[in-house]
């Protein structure tokens, strides 16, 4: 990725999904209103969320929602088809992802701070790589049959997916964001600080 610092990328919204299901799948839609807190109607809208085992504060500590949105590419879900050996295309709303966007291939290691800029002035930063956890592992090995027929288990997405799961952000910006539109992707890159 370091050949992107600095850089703009474009890309194309391919397809868009919410959802507050309790397997966080979501539903494919034309558009999306991105609003401050997220978007509305999605299980992980909101200013605020409870941290789950793991993290650095004790489960269940309110804290700073960091994840209002998550976004996947369609060329890392295409490579994940094939180190799985899919019978069929893994699905962003199989994921959960919200954004599925095309023509940006290595979207998962975008560094924080990266903005994802829409015709509507809508506006996502990047806050973190959203990583694989057998949990949804387990969804895809419920959803999903290999062309050798070899069952799926919850590991066995885990290293095909490692480096390609997507990214999950904020809203920087309100605004439409609609399926087929371009997004600007504007790489971050740290300034350079030089102490007296």
């Amino acid at each position: 990725m370091k050949k992107f610092i600095g850089t703009t990328l474009t890309g194309t919204i391919a397809s868009l999904h919410l959802g507050n299901n309790g397997d966080l799948s979501k539903a494919q839609c034309l558009s999306l209103y991105a609003e401050i807190d997220g978007f509305d109607g999605d299980k992980h809208n909101g200013p605020s969320r409870k941290a789950w085992a793991g993290e650095w504060e004790p489960k269940g500590t309110v804290r700073r929602n960091e994840r209002q949105w998550s976004a996947v590419s369609i060329e890392e879900l295409a490579h994940i088809t094939e180190q799985l050996e899919l019978t069929e295309p893994l699905r962003a709303e199989t994921l959960g992802a919200n954004l599925c966007i095309e023509g940006v291939a290595e979207l998962s290691l975008l560094p924080k701070g990266t903005k994802l800029v829409f015709p509507s002035g809508a506006v996502l930063t990047v806050e973190e790589y959203n990583p694989p956890c057998t949990a949804m592992g387990e969804r895809i090995a419920a959803a999903y049959a290999t062309r050798s027929q070899k069952p799926l288990t919850g590991q066995s997405w885990l290293r095909p997916s490692a480096g390609r799961r997507g990214l999950v952000g904020v809203v920087d910006v309100p605004g439409k964001i609609r399926a087929g539109d371009a997004v600007e992707v504007r790489v971050f890159t740290a300034p350079v600080i030089r102490l007296l």
